[in-house]
């Protein structure tokens, strides 16, 4: 099954990327394939990675200090999830 996430992180989209992507790794996740969608001026974004026990896209925004949190859903609330940030991110 696939997971959604929700990210906090006091570091702009790069740092943000690579820490999600280390937490990941830590909780034993093998990434196959990632992609990050963020808009300059916004203070969030959307990481979404392939691994081997399953999809996840992860919705981050700024905040004091990084967590993680990962949640297991159908694949329907997964695809929602991913449309509808993205809808926001590309301001349609």
């Amino acid at each position: 099954m696939p997971y959604i996430g929700f990210a906090r992180s006091p570091y702009g989209p790069a740092k943000t990327y690579e820490l999600i992507m280390d937490e990941l790794r830590k909780r034993g996740f093998r990434v196959g394939f990632s992609k990050h969608h963020w808009m300059g001026d916004a203070p969030f974004g959307l990481v979404i990675v392939e691994t081997e026990r399953g999809a996840i896209a992860i919705r981050w925004n700024i905040g004091d200090e990084f967590t993680l949190r990962l949640e297991e859903v159908n694949d329907d609330d997964w695809d929602d999830f991913v449309e509808d940030t993205l809808e926001y991110l590309s301001g349609d």
